[in-house]
């Protein structure tokens, strides 16, 4: 009988398929059988999730193996990546046998694939969150993950997961600020709430100063009438100024928000005459200082509405290096 027929026949009727994987055999075999033969292709599938929930029933050696043939067979596109739901089996979680498979098993797939075909793969199944099940849950955690992924030569898996994580926090914490604003929560609560957040989950405050404005502009329901929305705006951002001073501490941070206030006005044409207005009240409330300002005026804008906002600025702008002028001046009178 053929080699094809002989394995479709092991597969159909599902036995030998064990003995077939430990043996080492060629990965290529299997992606023709099964490319082949598409009614296979979820039969395949159901077995190789069974064969991983008994993995404790292997040696090493043979988990090993079959590790890097699972990887190069998710890399084939042979097998979907649900099949690491058999992973999570408590008993394999709680040994350390799924985190161990899984370093083999994604060292194998990354050698034939690159980290954004594996991204992928995973979000496709919704598995690109969940990577820290495989370690029981007193080391769940983005340190300790990344250390025993980064420590087995898989610092590209690791950075990405974290990265994951940092994505996930960031959409949290934009939710929950909107569900604090639209209640109108003190802005002490809110500050100190943005700063656990920041601590807990390592996240920058520019970028936070980018979460803290779509908060702020997505709490209210502006008016339509562009001569209105202004005066509208004023006096909202006039309300949150101190809450957005409080995580403006760095230069960069000032430069982010500057942008991402370009970026609105253009997006939101009834704003597009408010940037100045805006930009000048941040000014006095100290939430701008005059350096981030000079810069972004002189090269850091973004292409967005850049002949417009800059003519709004112009005044303003040469009043900021009119008056750095007669500072140095008294500077050097005092000196």
């Amino acid at each position: 009988m053929p080699l094809e027929q002989s394995l479709t026949i092991a597969v159909m009727q599902k036995r030998s398929l064990t003995s077939w994987w430990l043996a080492g055999c060629w990965p290529q075999v299997f992606n023709k059988l099964i490319r082949r033969y598409k009614y296979l292709e979820k039969g395949f599938e159901e077995e190789v999730k069974k064969l991983l929930l008994f993995l404790k029933g292997f040696s090493e050696s043979e988990r090993n193996k079959l590790a890097m043939l699972t990887g190069i067979l998710l890399a084939n596109g042979n097998l979907s990546a649900s099949i690491l739901n058999s992973l999570y089996n408590e008993n394999l979680v709680k040994e350390g046998v799924s985190a161990a498979f899984a370093v083999k098993l994604f060292k194998s797939w990354l050698n034939e694939k690159d980290i954004n075909a594996v991204a992928g793969s995973l979000r496709k199944v919704n598995m690109d969150n969940r990577l820290m099940e495989l370690f029981p849950a007193n080391k769940q955690s983005i340190e300790h993950f990344t250390k025993y992924f980064t420590d087995a030569g898989l610092k590209e898996l690791s950075e990405y997961v974290r990265n994951q994580q940092t994505i996930g926090a960031r959409k949290e914490l934009q939710k929950e600020l909107q569900e604090m604003m639209s209640h109108g929560e003190p802005l002490k609560e809110i500050s100190m709430y943005v700063k656990e957040e920041m601590k807990k989950n390592n996240i920058l405050e520019q970028t936070v100063i980018g979460i803290l404005w779509s908060s702020v502009m997505s709490c209210v329901e502006w008016n339509k009438k562009e001569e209105l929305v202004t005066e509208q705006a004023i006096k909202h951002l006039k309300q949150y100024s101190p809450l957005l001073a409080a995580f403006t501490t760095q230069g960069h941070s000032e430069l982010t928000l500057l942008l991402k206030i370009q970026e609105y006005c253009y997006d939101n044409i009834h704003f597009m005459k408010s940037f100045q207005k805006i930009v000048v009240l941040f000014y006095k409330a100290e939430v701008l200082s005059e350096e981030p300002i000079l810069k972004w005026y002189k090269d850091a804008h973004l292409a967005k509405g850049k002949s417009v906002f800059l003519d709004q600025m112009k005044k303003f702008v040469e009043w900021l290096k009119n008056a750095e002028e007669e500072s140095e001046s008294e500077t050097e009178e005092v000196d």
